[in-house]
C-alpha cells in the first residue's frame, strides 16, 4: 500500500497527505510519516511548496484529532458510565481522570509526535473523560505543528532521501523517547524517596 501511495503523490499531493494524516490519527494504518517524508522531498524539488505541504500535513492531522476526540465525547461516556458502575473500576477511572487533569496537556502534546502511535487512543480518551476540549485543542495543534514540521521537514533537508531521513529520525526520537523515559523515572523515583515511599 506504501507504495501505491507514494505513486499518487505527484497526482494529487496535498489533498493525499492531508488524508492520509487525518486517517492515521483515527488509528488506521496509513503510511503518514513516510508520506511527509515523501512530499518533503517532492518540496525540495520544487514539486510541492514546502509550507503548503507542512500546512496539509497538520491540518488533516488537527481534523484527525478533533474527530477522535468528539468521538470520544459523544460515544466513551455511556461506556464509561457502565464501566463506572464497579466500584474497583470507579476508583481507577477516578484516577485516570486526575492524572488527566494534571497531566492531560503533556500527554496530548506529546502523543502527537514522541510517541504517536498512542495520540488516537488519548484523543478518544481526553473526549470520554471530558477533557477541555480548548485545552486539548491547544495541545493537539502544538504536537501536530511540532509531527508534521519535523517530518516535512527532514524530508525536505534529504532533499527526497526518504531511508536516510527515516533512519535518521527514528534514531532522534528513540533517543529523546528514552531519555525522557529516564527523567521521569528518576522523577518518580527520588520523589518517592523524597516522600518516604
Amino acid at each position: 500500500m506504501t507504495d501505491w501511495l507514494l505513486a499518487l503523490v505527484p497526482q494529487y499531493g496535498l489533498w493525499l497527505l492531508a488524508a492520509t494524516t487525518f486517517l492515521s490519527c483515527l488509528a488506521l494504518p496509513f503510511p503518514a510519516s513516510i508520506l511527509m517524508l515523501t512530499a518533503g522531498g517532492f518540496a525540495a524539488a520544487g514539486d510541492i511548496v514546502l509550507w503548503q505541504a507542512f500546512l496539509a500535513a497538520a491540518t488533516g492531522a488537527v481534523a484527525g484529532d478533533q474527530l477522535g476526540y468528539w468521538a470520544g465525547r459523544v460515544l466513551g461516556v455511556s461506556f464509561l458510565t457502565r464501566l463506572r458502575r464497579d466500584p474497583g473500576r470507579d476508583r481507577l477511572l477516578a484516577r485516570a481522570d486526575g492524572l488527566m487533569d494534571r497531566r492531560g496537556v503533556l500527554a496530548v502534546f506529546f502523543s502527537r509526535w514522541l510517541v504517536s502511535p498512542l495520540g488516537p487512543w488519548v484523543n478518544l480518551l481526553a473526549g470520554s473523560t471530558g477533557y477541555g476540549w480548548v485545552r486539548f485543542t491547544a495541545a493537539g495543534v502544538a504536537g501536530e505543528a511540532v509531527w508534521a514540521g519535523l517530518y516535512v521537514g527532514t524530508g525536505y533537508g534529504f532533499a527526497g532521501n526518504i531511508q536516510a531521513a527515516s533512519d535518521m529520525l527514528g534514531s532522534v526520537l528513540g533517543m529523546v523517547g528514552g531519555l525522557g523515559a529516564v527523567v521521569a523515572l528518576g522523577y518518580w523515583l527520588f520523589g518517592g524517596a523524597r516522600d518516604g515511599v
